[in-house]
Order: structure tokens, then C-alpha cells, then sequence
């Protein structure tokens, strides 16, 4: 069984440099699920720099729907799955117009691959608490939703950290047997 290590924080915080540090010391063969998929000619210039800072031998897979079935799809594939990121891809879950239970479920589902057989999971994660209240509704049910993911995988990972400016502050580690 993996192990699931969670990183939160906040934008441009180091969460995904720290994920691909920590992958290139787990294992050779790396899994990159990617949650977005961009729309449009900035974000795909923002996906292809994202792209350049990871090895060109990792595999990466597009998706932001079934991130549980990718993870149950890698066992035997690699030794890391990186997941970046979850509130992506609960963004792309509401904007699908799917109901709160439905995100939720998925992510339960989500912690539920990570914790079976197969390879550790990183999961990369905005932090979304810490700013102001959304003005519109869609953006607070976004943040509220959001929330309530990075609590679900957080509970159930083994290691959590937060990226401060660059820096890991760790929230929770579990002895690995």
C-alpha cells in the first residue's frame, strides 16, 4: 500500500516544486496526474512551464474527473503518483455543475485509492481559507468546498505540510511501519 502525503498553501508557495522533490526521492517511475485542463492560450502557457520543471521520462496524464480511477489505473506503473492539483479539481467539478455530495464523494473515493494498493500519492493543494470571503456565490461555495477536500485528504494522510514562501512547515507526519 502508498502512502498519501499532502501539501497545501498558498499560490506560487513551493507546493510543486516540493511535490516533484519529494517524488524524485520515492521512486523512478513517476506518475504525473495533471487536474487541469487548460482552456485557454495563457493557462496552456502557464501548463507547458509547469511541464518544463518536471523530468521529460515522468509520465503524465490529463485529468479532471476520475482521479481515483487514474491512481487504481497506475498500480504497477510507477512508484509516485503526483496529484496537482485538488482544487483544480474540485473547480472543475463545480464548473461541470456537479452537486457538493458528488465532489465529496470523489474525493473520499480519491483518499480511498490513494490508501489502497498502488503507489504512493503526492496531492498538491491550494490553501483557500486564508483569504477573504468570496463576493459571489459560486466563489464561496468554491472556497467552501475546497475546504472541505483539503480537510478530508489532510485527515487521512500519512504526512502533511504547508509551503510558507518556499518552505515546508509540517502540520503532520505518522511513523511509516
Amino acid at each position: 500500500m502508498g502512502r498519501l502525503t499532502y501539501l497545501t498553501g498558498g499560490v506560487r508557495s513551493g507546493k510543486s516544486r516540493r511535490a516533484v522533490e519529494l517524488a524524485r526521492r520515492r521512486g523512478v517511475r513517476v506518475l504525473f496526474i495533471a487536474t487541469c485542463v487548460p482552456g485557454d492560450d495563457e493557462m496552456r502557457r502557464r501548463v507547458a512551464a509547469h511541464r518544463s520543471t518536471r523530468p521529460a521520462e515522468w509520465e503524465t496524464v490529463e485529468e479532471d474527473r476520475d482521479v481515483a480511477g487514474a491512481i487504481r489505473a497506475a498500480a504497477g506503473r510507477c512508484d509516485v503518483a503526483i496529484v496537482d492539483c485538488l482544487t483544480m479539481f474540485v473547480s472543475s467539478r463545480i464548473l461541470a455543475g456537479e452537486p457538493d455530495e458528488t465532489i465529496e464523494g470523489r474525493v473520499r473515493d480519491f483518499v480511498a485509492a490513494a490508501a489502497g494498493p498502488g503507489p504512493d500519492v503526492i496531492v498538491v493543494s491550494n490553501e483557500v481559507g486564508s483569504g477573504v470571503v468570496p463576493a459571489s456565490e459560486l466563489g464561496r461555495r468554491f472556497r467552501d468546498l475546497a475546504g472541505a477536500a483539503n480537510q478530508i485528504v489532510a485527515g487521512a494522510a500519512g504526512e502533511a505540510t504547508l509551503m510558507v514562501s518556499g518552505y515546508p512547515v509540517e502540520l503532520k507526519r505518522e511513523v511509516q511501519p
